[in-house]
């Protein structure tokens, strides 16, 4: 009797992914960092986002992965690696111009549940090898595990106690308490913060200067829009209606935060000032003063989140003789309009997106317009800057899931990606970039040509994303000079270096915004300053950016911020490592 032969078993993506996970699992059972590094490409990466050990960092290289993720994963227990077809099937993908194929996971640490992907790519002998693997605490199922409710599940009532809009005042009030997080800045990053920090459990606080929740965005030029598309911008457990346009103007986004605080029930003050804190390290607390319109109050919270925008402080800098110019000069976050400005000459100074926006305001109300450039600036049309955020455009799975997988995307990974995007951009843009040069305006495309997310990373501008105005330039209709050509100001505007005169009744300074680390010395003393160091920028040792999302060298001092994907993806780590401290299971100082 003949063998029957059996036949090869197909090797389809899912079954590659449970492969190496069960191989993952093998090996870390074995507590061998030989065996985990078999399982990775030379060039792996091993991007850990507090889900193995608390630490936010990139590893990259199997022989630095295959070390550090044994011995973290032994002290953290983690273990039962197992892939999550129910969030995502295991598929195949395109990632930064290599094939792989891609899978989400989940796992278990004695600091509670992980998920996490892993991009595959073919390997010797048929074993597929990682070319990025991440992980991260399941803050979802912890929140979930631990029972936290919205609201009240029982109908009783009792008509003696305080109704529901009672007790929210009785809450925003803090008479009798005070809150465990205190977050100083109330913008999307605040609140997005508050509201993770409040899911978990602990009380919360935002403070704000503004008259008003929202104001941060209402207060700013009218026209105004998000240039990235609404899936990308989604807030966590209330995404946007899909009545939304693509593009949300920024009184839309103004109210949209105003009524996410009401429907979270947020504890909200505004028209309060930040003025200081100390911190007793004795007490583990903070001594707060706040300034508000009916006098001042002090608070003593636990930690502390900043969170007043990565570009929040205006950059106004010292310009040599400005003060010859017997006009208006007014910074970029103090323009609210074009129309006034109606066949009046005006000078912009700055070639970021503000400074474009503004231009073409003036011009579209009737202003002589001059911009001008002080250093070189990636400029893309606003459809194809789309390009970088691929992930969240398109069918596919719900937005946990990209964000897992976005955020899944280690530094060197997303450099190589965002390289291949910049290339295709240019060559998309070419027509228009050709006759920007024409003009004289100076380009570049960043550092080593990785486009503007990382420029927003490293730097928080330098780019602008065209919706009109790189036209008008490339016509001449609205002027454009380097600052270079500038010998002096004059009472009436600029004298330029062939001799003339340009006059002008306004100077706009779209100069860009100081980071997070600039308000450090002035709010919390020069030692405190010292001990954060910067914050922003990337972090040559972590990869990460620096200080963000993360305990620092001050004790319950915390930053957030940056656009509305890291808000929503980041912010509950600082809830889940601040929920541990107060457990006791995390120190609050950096070991």
């Amino acid at each position: 009797m003949l063998d029957t032969l059996k036949p090869a078993r197909e090797e389809t993506p899912d079954i590659v992914a449970a492969d190496w996970i069960a191989a993952l699992n093998a090996a870390l059972a074995a507590g061998s960092a030989d065996d985990l590094a078999v399982l990775f490409a030379p060039d792996g990466h091993w991007r850990n986002i507090f889900g193995i050990s608390w630490l936010f960092a990139t590893f990259s290289g199997r022989h630095s992965v295959a070390p550090e993720l044994s011995q973290r994963a032994a002290k953290a227990h983690a273990a039962g690696f197992r892939i999550d077809d129910r969030a995502l099937i295991p598929r195949h993908a395109v990632v930064a111009g290599r094939e792989v194929i891609e899978a989400v996971f989940t796992f278990d640490t004695s600091h509670g549940p992980g998920t996490g992907a892993v991009r595959l790519l073919p390997g010797a002998n048929g074993h597929s090898v990682a070319w990025t693997f991440s992980t991260m605490l399941d803050f979802d199922s912890i929140c979930d595990a631990r029972g936290a409710r919205a609201a009240d599940s029982i109908h009783a009532r009792d008509f003696a106690a305080p109704d529901w809009l009672e007790q929210r005042h009785a809450s925003r009030a803090y008479a009798d308490r005070e809150p465990d997080v205190l977050i100083v800045g109330g913008g999307h990053a605040g609140i997005a913060a508050a509201t993770e920090c409040k899911r978990i459990g602990l009380d919360v606080l935002i403070v704000d200067r503004a008259r008003r929740i929202g104001d941060n965005w209402r207060l700013r030029y009218r026209g105004l829009k998000l240039h990235n598309k609404t899936p990308v911008n989604h807030f966590r457990y209330l995404p946007f209606p899909q009545t939304f346009p693509d593009y949300i103007p920024k009184d839309k986004i103004a109210n949209w935060l105003e009524s996410y605080v009401d429907i979270m029930e947020l504890d909200f003050w505004t028209e309060t000032k930040f003025e200081g804190a100390a911190y007793d390290e004795t007490a583990q607390r903070w001594t707060v003063t706040l300034q508000r319109t009916d006098g001042a109050r002090t608070l003593h919270p636990k930690h502390i989140v900043l969170a007043t925008s990565v570009s929040g402080t205006p950059n106004i800098p010292e310009i040599s003789d400005i003060e010859q110019f017997k006009g208006r000069v007014l910074h970029s976050s103090r323009f609210a309009a074009g129309r006034e400005w109606s066949d009046r000459s005006v000078v912009v100074f700055g070639t970021g997106t503000s400074a474009h926006d503004i231009c073409q305001e003036l011009h579209a109300a009737g202003a002589d317009v001059t911009m001008v450039q002080r250093s070189p600036t990636m400029v893309v049309n606003v459809e194809p800057a789309q390009l970088y955020d691929r992930t969240y455009l398109g069918d596919g799975p719900p937005i946990e899931v990209r964000d897992i997988l976005n955020s899944g995307v280690p530094l060197p990974v997303m450099k190589i990606a965002h390289k291949l995007i910049t290339d295709e951009v240019k060559r998309l843009d070419a027509p228009l970039l050709s006759r920007l040069e024409r003009a004289g305006f100076r380009l570049e495309f960043g550092e080593d040509g990785t486009g503007w997310p990382l420029k927003f990373r490293s730097r928080g501008g330098g780019y602008y994303f065209n919706v009109g105005c790189s036209e008008l330039i490339a016509d001449g209709k609205v002027r454009l000079i380097q600052a270079a050509d500038i010998t002096g100001f004059t009472a009436d505007g600029l004298a330029l270096k062939d001799g003339s005169q340009l006059n002008a009744e306004l100077f706009v300074l779209a100069t860009g915004y100081k980071g997070l680390d600039h308000l450090l010395a002035k709010l919390f003393g020069d030692d405190v300053a010292r001990r954060v160091g910067r914050v922003w920028g990337f972090d040559d040792t972590t990869q990460e950016l620096r200080n963000m999302w993360t305990r620092t060298g001050q004790p319950g001092l915390w930053f957030t911020g940056g656009a509305f994907s890291q808000a929503r993806i980041y912010s509950r780590f600082i809830a889940l490592q601040i929920a541990a401290i107060e457990a006791g299971t995390l120190s609050k100082h950096l070991t």
